[in-house]
């Protein structure tokens, strides 16, 4: 089994793996200041992944994500979709920002690519893979929807949503998806990711969805109640192989 760097750290200390060994990099969309996180590759690199954060904004858990994919030979840059220095911390306050950019895709795709567009000039790298946990899944799967945005190798999901708009489909999706589901999501029932999977097939898109037993929403937090080692090893590395499949570097 591959080594992964779970199965060596406690909780805490992957988290404190994140402390700054990367970059905070800033850039603007539509004249907004965002803040995004660079950890770039330990060795030369394979790629570069794209992470798109959940809905308590971009913090420590992503950066620890993109350092867990440095080590793994990979350029990876946490966007934000947010804005610099907007990282709510209530409930209220994060269905009010996830609320607004699932109001108006055209501007979370825009904030999407922006943060693309800076991870390619900083990282140097043009072919991406792009992923995202929880509404980060979500808005994963709306940029693939779109079409928008040359180069991206491939995108995958960590109990993301599933739900699309009315009319969406992924007739315009060029490049494969990787859809990993808990299997005892309360919010996000199987029966999405099984319509996910049906858009897709009527779509031909290339698709994989996994399933994993026992594993509820937010599987993949460390420290957390939620957290399910065994969906977090099975997801990592299913989702490392997918990268090295996909990216013409790894």
């Amino acid at each position: 089994m591959r080594r992964t760097l779970f199965t060596t750290l406690t909780a805490a200390a992957a988290l404190a793996l994140s402390a700054e060994a990367g970059e905070a990099v800033t850039y603007d969309v539509d004249g907004m200041t965002y803040e995004g996180y660079l950890a770039e590759a330990t060795r030369e690199a394979k790629g570069l992944v794209i992470i798109i954060h959940d809905w308590g904004g971009l913090d420590d858990y992503e950066k620890t994500r993109a350092e867990m994919l440095a080590d793994e030979g990979y350029d990876a840059f946490a966007v934000d979709l947010y804005g610099a220095g907007n990282r709510p911390d209530t409930t209220e306050a994060r269905k009010e920002l996830v609320g607004q950019l699932y109001g108006d895709r055209d501007m979370m795709r825009a904030r999407i690519l922006g943060g693309i567009a800076k991870a390619r000039e900083v990282s140097g790298e043009n072919e991406a893979i792009v992923m995202g946990y929880c509404f980060g899944g979500g808005a994963t799967l709306e940029l693939a929807r779109s079409g928008e945005g040359e180069g991206i190798a491939g995108y995958a999901t960590f109990h993301g949503s599933l739900d699309a708009p009315e009319g969406a489909d992924y007739s315009k999706t060029d490049a494969p998806i990787l859809v990993m589901h808990g299997g005892a999501d309360a919010g996000i029932p199987n029966a999405l990711a099984a319509q996910a999977a049906d858009a897709m097939e009527a779509a031909g898109v290339t698709y994989e969805v996994q399933i994993y037993s026992g594993a509820p929403h937010a599987w993949t937090v460390f420290g957390s109640d939620r957290y399910r080692e065994h969906a977090d090893q099975q997801s990592w590395d299913a989702f490392l192989d997918f990268t090295a499949h996909n990216l013409q570097g790894g």
